[in-house]
């Protein structure tokens, strides 16, 4: 009998690590997710300026033109129907909308003209060309 109750009482030899192995993968792989789903934005080649500022204001949209002529909202792909759906949706919340206009230097000029009349159709009139500046 006293050699049951001896084995019940013995001292572990290992700690068993596995669960603390889980725990560190299942954070490795939040800690990736999150890192590559902060990155957004729209990469485009902008035209250099002279003389530029900074524009940055609370709830402003930015409207991205790439050099094949796409058009984003906000690093979204759309058309320019939905463009202007969206736009007004977020003009109806804020009158005083600020949007910013990111082209690519090599994007069709139609383009741009055409995301300028929807800002022009919907009073928007905060609107500012984002550049790159340039050597002076």
């Amino acid at each position: 009998m006293s050699e049951g109750v001896k084995e019940e009482n013995q001292l572990y030899d290992e700690i068993n690590i596995t669960p603390m192995l889980d725990l560190a993968y299942v954070l490795l792989v939040i800690f990736i997710i999150m890192t590559t789903a902060s990155v957004q934005g729209v990469k485009v080649d902008m035209p250099h300026t002279t003389n530029t500022t900074a524009l940055a204001k609370p709830q402003m949209r930015a409207i991205t033109i790439t050099q094949d002529g796409s058009v984003y909202l906000d690093a979204y792909p759309v058309d320019m129907t939905m463009l202007e759906e969206r736009l007004g949706g977020y003009k109806n919340g804020n009158p005083d909308l600020p949007v910013v206009l990111k082209g690519d230097a090599a994007a069709h000029y139609d383009k741009v003209s055409a995301v300028l009349e929807v800002c022009k159709k919907l009073n928007i009139t905060e609107v500012g060309l984002v550049t790159k500046k340039g050597q002076e």
